[in-house]
């Protein structure tokens, strides 16, 4: 009877609750790995509103790069509003797609969550 119900716990020589740990442990490391991912993309964001409103020069190399790594992060906001003044452009469009990284970021870390 006993090497029924330990057989009956192995999966492929495996125990269960082995495969239920390191199936956690996988999510876990998903979980912050999506984190920081959003993280980066959200600071990347935010540091070029505040280089743009700083009026940080425009052939510094550190702009030039944040500038570049900003643009497909938008992900389509970068001319969704078109107020006069460009600095306010940059402000509400870069600023709202950087929160749409945190609350995307959110979610799908909750998803993940729900998975372990």
């Amino acid at each position: 009877m006993t090497e029924d119900v330990r057989a009956g716990a192995r999966e492929g020589g495996v125990r269960r609750a082995d495969l239920r740990r390191g199936w956690g442990r996988f999510v876990d490391v998903l979980i912050r790995l999506v984190r920081w991912a959003g993280l980066v993309c959200a600071a990347l964001l935010a540091i070029h509103v505040i280089l743009t409103i700083g009026s940080a020069n425009p052939d510094n190399g550190i702009t030039r790069f944040v500038s570049a790594a900003a643009d497909p992060l938008a992900l389509g906001f970068q001319d969704l509003f078109t107020p006069a003044d460009p600095q306010l452009a940059v402000l509400l469009n870069y600023g709202i797609a950087a929160l749409f990284w945190l609350v995307i970021t959110s979610m799908a870390t909750k998803i993940l969550a729900a998975l372990r």
